[in-house]
């Protein structure tokens, strides 16, 4: 009988500028797959062109949190096509893996809200009985500085069936980055994501 232990998913998140540090010959074989998240129009980089095609998926769309003119914002089909790759990853890296583990590098321009935000939905869809808070948690440690984007979020959470859970859980997320960074708010809400401002509860 096979086993049901849920399958480990290894999370590596980092922005355009960090990525040649994790795609080098000698980190590329710690890493399984890559999900790449650019501005539309955005050229693929270099450094992730030496991953298979099957091991990777390029999303584009600008990091915004409302449709706008000039600006293309996630949809439900991008995270749906994020969702399937991530039920991919529970497959083996190649038919004669043997360790049970994915090691997924996510990356967007910064590595702080589109990578974010989807690293808190591959968890929780890799782990469906883990709390949201645990899930935002393990991504708050893996990179202290993120601001998921809300957009995304609330698409996944809908998904996945999470009744706001993830939602209410990244709305704390926002509460402490604003408590660390006052002026954080007006920065904020001056770029179009007074929503996020509002989820914090200020």
């Amino acid at each position: 009988m096979k086993s049901t232990a849920p399958h480990s998913l290894k999370l590596t998140i980092c922005g355009l500028e960090e990525l040649p540090g994790h795609c080098t010959p000698e980190t590329i074989p710690g890493v399984t797959h890559v999900l790449s998240i650019l501005d539309p129009g955005w050229p693929e980089p270099e450094p992730i062109r030496n991953f298979d095609l099957e091991r990777r998926l390029k999303l584009h769309f600008h990091d915004v949190i409302e449709p706008m003119p000039g600006w293309i914002a996630p949809e439900r089909w991008d995270v749906e096509l994020l969702l399937a790759f991530g039920r991919k990853l529970n497959q083996p890296a190649s038919p004669v893996a043997q360790v049970n583990e994915t090691h997924l590098l996510v990356h967007c321009h910064a590595g702080l809200s589109r990578s974010t935000a989807s690293a808190i939905l591959l968890l929780a869809q890799n782990n469906p009985s883990k709390p949201a808070h645990d899930i935002v948690g393990q991504v708050i440690r893996l990179r202290p500085q993120a601001w998921p984007n809300l957009r995304i979020i609330e698409l996944g959470d809908a998904l996945l069936g999470r009744d706001g859970e993830i939602v209410a859980s990244v709305g704390m997320l926002y509460r402490l980055a604003l408590d660390r960074e006052p002026g954080l708010a007006e920065a904020m809400i001056s770029a179009g994501r007074g929503r996020e401002v509002a989820a914090a509860g200020l």
